[in-house]
């Protein structure tokens, strides 16, 4: 979003805001276009700043190496390209799910509705280095097209992915994914998928509004 012509930038400039730090943290701001009302905030723990943040819908990321099918629930993901669709994602090389897709070049990417969220957080609490997690939380696999990791037939979208560029995997765990074949269950109007805000809180999606707009 561009600044209009003639506005002046900076926080001066765009609060035209006065104030200073009080000795508990807090930043106290006086903003003169509102009659001088204050406005204050309090110091955020870094630790915090990803639920302000959260990039998008939690996932459900599947692999499958040696023939052996694991779920990893995901929510630091961000869209990096429209056509052909490529995807950047963190997976933490503490995980299990790390060393399979970055053996195999391979996933799929699934999007679960709220009405997955205890099977979403059974997965994301657990580790599928022994476990199969597909049996333990009642979800299916079904065959992909492209790629041997599997889709979850529950969830209401599936993406299948193979590894675009590897070259941030090794300093950050940031895997840049091509999507080479979609699926989507168009009876599903409304899909309410869940938003990770850190510590076990959820936010969930909500009323869709359309505005006019020359971009995609």
């Amino acid at each position: 979003m561009g600044i209009a012509p003639g506005a002046q930038t900076g926080f001066h400039g765009i609060a035209e805001a006065a104030g200073g730090r009080n000795a508990g943290g807090r930043v106290v701001v006086e903003n003169r276009r509102n009659g001088g009302a204050q406005m204050a905030k309090k110091s955020l723990p870094l630790s915090k700043v990803y639920g302000l943040l959260e990039p998008g819908p939690v996932v459900l990321l599947t692999t499958a190496e040696k023939g052996r099918p694991n779920i990893m629930a995901m929510s630091w993901h961000t869209m990096l390209e429209f056509e052909p669709p490529l995807i950047g994602c963190v997976v933490s090389n503490r995980n299990h799910s790390f060393g399979a897709l970055k053996a195999t070049k391979e996933c799929v990417i699934n999007l679960p509705t709220v009405e997955l969220a205890a099977q979403v957080v059974g997965c994301g609490n657990t580790s599928g280095r022994k476990l199969d997690k597909f049996k333990r939380f009642g979800l299916t696999p079904t065959a992909a097209s492209c790629v041997k990791a599997p889709l979850i037939a529950e969830c209401y979208a599936s993406l299948e992915c193979k590894l675009a560029d590897a070259k941030l995997v090794d300093k950050y765990c940031f895997f840049i994914l091509e999507v080479v074949q979609a699926w989507i269950d168009l009876s599903q109007k409304d899909p309410r998928t869940l938003h990770h805000r850190g510590r076990g809180a959820f936010m969930l999606a909500g009323e869709t509004i359309k505005l006019p707009s020359t971009k995609k």
